[in-house]
């Protein structure tokens, strides 16, 4: 199965996320979405499991929960926005979550791909809307197999001077 995971839209679905999930089985979305008619449109591409961020409305609140907490492909995911945090880190989630194998968040707007507690993959795919602190546009692909670990990366969708 291939994910297509997106953080921090913010109301803004670059066109390159449609080249990058051209052949993803189902799109994670970790909040900050901006619009519901966004996940309308994600979902032309593949079926969307999102949660709120601490930006969204009332209007994106009332179609999605605040964390998803399920199993895909036999991996135990949470998807969480992050703000419940603070300042998430991969740490913090993780001890928050101890039964997660996967862990996805947005909220900081900086691409991160990293293992916590020797076997929990964590993602955060940047922000695929409006550009901060200098770094590109990203989103992340992962491909999961039952009895393998998962196979992720972060892919820019914008260049370091695109808006």
């Amino acid at each position: 199965m291939r994910l297509g995971i997106i953080s921090d839209t913010h109301d803004l679905l670059r066109p390159q996320v449609f080249e990058v999930f051209r052949e993803v089985d189902l799109i994670l979305h970790a909040g900050d979405i901006g619009s519901p008619d966004l996940l309308t449109e994600l979902e032309a591409i593949a079926p969307v499991r999102a949660v709120f961020g601490n930006t969204d409305g009332f209007d994106v609140r009332q179609v999605v929960p605040e964390v998803v907490e399920e199993e895909i492909e036999g991996f135990k995911f949470v998807i969480v926005h992050g703000h419940q945090f603070g300042s998430p880190t991969p740490e913090a989630i993780n001890a928050a979550y101890p039964d997660a194998e996967i862990i996805i968040f947005g909220h900081t707007h900086r691409p991160l791909l990293t293992i916590v507690d020797e076997v929990v993959t964590v993602m955060n795919p940047g922000g695929a809307g409006a550009r901060r602190f200098g770094l590109p546009a990203s989103v992340g692909i992962m491909e999961l197999e039952p009895g393998i670990p998962p196979r992720a990366r972060l892919v820019p969708i914008t260049d370091l001077d695109d808006d």
